[in-house]
């Protein structure tokens, strides 16, 4: 089996750690921070609110392409950390981390993303040729959410 993609990233936020870790694991806020033209829309989610084992079910359009998701809190250590993963969707493995740490003067959030794609040398090819830049384009498009929320971190 190929080993998986790996995406990090960090971000600092102005904003104390308890306010920034509600925002971001609230399912209602994933599409603020989803790139618009995915079309991301939640179909349902329980429980609600979210805690470890809640299962969020997703429509969303990948140039063009209709999708439907299902993801899992697979770790819930509020005001911390969360991970979710994908039980059914396009990915052959979809494990997201989300961190976040109190620093002076705001919160330092964390990504760790690792993903595989399906159909072996052609889910490569689809990495290098789109999936990778997508990946990347909506870590972009939550950058830019958390600065329009919380505002940029000072001298960046």
């Amino acid at each position: 089996m190929a080993e998986p993609f790996i995406v990090r990233a960090e971000q600092r936020i102005p904003c104390p750690l308890n306010e920034v870790f509600e925002y971001f694991s609230r399912a209602e806020n994933l599409g603020r921070i989803t790139p618009p033209w995915l079309r991301f829309r939640i179909r349902s989610m329980h429980p609600d609110p979210v805690v470890e084992g809640t299962l969020i079910r997703y429509n969303l359009r990948w140039h063009g392409v209709p999708f439907r998701w299902t993801t899992r809190i697979e770790v819930w250590d509020r005001p911390h950390r969360f991970v979710d993963i994908q039980l059914h969707g396009p990915f052959a493995l979809w494990h997201h981390e989300h961190c976040f740490e109190a620093i002076p003067g705001g919160t330092l959030m964390r990504d760790e993303l690792r993903y595989r794609l399906p159909l072996g040398g052609l889910g490569r090819l689809a990495q290098r040729l789109l999936i990778g830049s997508d990946v990347e384009s909506g870590f972009a498009c939550r950058r830019q959410a958390a600065e329009r929320i919380f505002g940029s971190w000072p001298g960046v």
